[in-house]
């Protein structure tokens, strides 16, 4: 009797640790799904990309901050261990990031990722052209996403993206993408419609830099600027003569300067051709920090399209 009921509680006892043991397996198996994808973007429009597309199923780590240059950034020691352990990092290209030899690929290569976590948002966009003084083609201009309709084909991107790489919760990238993509598709037609509202004769957009190329060119904008290549000599007597030809030949009626460049070129200008100033800055290269009133992408893309429709509908 002994005997077998040691045989009997023997038995209890491993069919109990085989028990566990499936629910410890199961637990580590559910919790590798269940934890969020590590995700690294290059800057802060992309991240608030990653954010809303990704929701709670992902943990972004922004890399350029808000005020710094994107074109040549130095990594801190925190993003190198960020890259180092992310699941999937984006990055906007079209030269934004320094191109292949830039700083966001020298972190790439020093850090060891795989290629096939990287990802550019800009693969489907047809790149346009900067010019130097003379008018010679020098380099991509990387603001394409100044563009919403640019903006659309990101999202997508970073939503096929998502679910390649996580297909155990692709719905929810789906669907928080396809909520995301209608906002900017209704965006994309307010900024065709408001432009158009605006008189012929009052259709340019004059900016300190050749940021905005993209949107102009889209949605049917003359654009004027002092400079379309950063260089140390941006605002030089050369530019601001130019820019101010264009101004009386065109009648401009308004100049605007962007939330992250020095206002001093356009002050000139201004002084020279008598045209005021815009009540608010414009945005190119970045959206605010979290609590300024353009601190997200659709509210950047609404603010430029509001400013600029106020501003030339006078």
């Amino acid at each position: 009797m002994k005997l077998l009921k040691w045989i009997f509680t023997a038995g209890i006892a491993v069919m109990l640790l085989a028990a566990c043991g499936k629910n410890e397996s199961q637990e580590t198996s559910g919790s590798s799904k269940d934890k969020p994808l590590k995700v690294v973007s290059s800057f802060t429009i992309i991240t608030d990309l990653a954010r809303e597309i990704g929701g709670d199923d992902v943990e972004v780590h922004n890399l350029v901050p808000t005020g710094t240059d994107p074109h040549e950034y130095e990594p801190l020691p925190e993003d190198i261990k960020k890259a180092t352990d992310a699941d999937i990092l984006f990055y906007n290209g079209l030269n934004l990031e320094g191109g292949k030899d830039g700083w966001f690929f020298k972190m790439i290569d020093s850090v060891g990722q795989k290629k096939e976590n990287i990802y550019s948002l800009t693969e489907r966009v047809e790149p346009m052209y900067l010019t130097d003084d003379s008018g010679k083609e020098e380099e991509i201009n990387p603001h394409a996403f100044i563009d919403p309709a640019v903006g659309i084909k990101m999202a997508e991107d970073m939503r096929d993206a998502f679910m390649e790489k996580d297909p155990g919760r692709k719905e929810n990238y789906k669907k928080r993408a396809d909520e995301y993509i209608a906002r900017l598709k209704e965006i994309d037609k307010e900024y065709e419609e408001k432009i158009n509202e605006i008189p012929e004769n009052k259709r340019i957009l004059v900016t300190s830099e050749r940021a905005f190329q993209y949107m102009t060119a889209h949605y049917g904008l003359k654009e004027g600027y002092i400079w379309a290549i950063d260089t140390e000599e941006n605002g030089s007597p050369q530019q601001i003569k130019s820019l101010v030809s264009i101004i009386k030949e065109h009648e401009v009626p308004v100049l605007f300067i962007e939330s992250n460049v020095d206002p001093r070129p356009m002050e000139t200008v201004s002084k020279e051709t008598g045209v005021p100033f815009a009540k608010k800055p414009i945005y190119s290269d970045e959206i605010g920090k979290p609590g300024d009133e353009v601190d997200t992408y659709v509210k950047y893309l609404n603010y430029n399209i509001n400013l600029i429709y106020d501003e030339l509908s006078k």
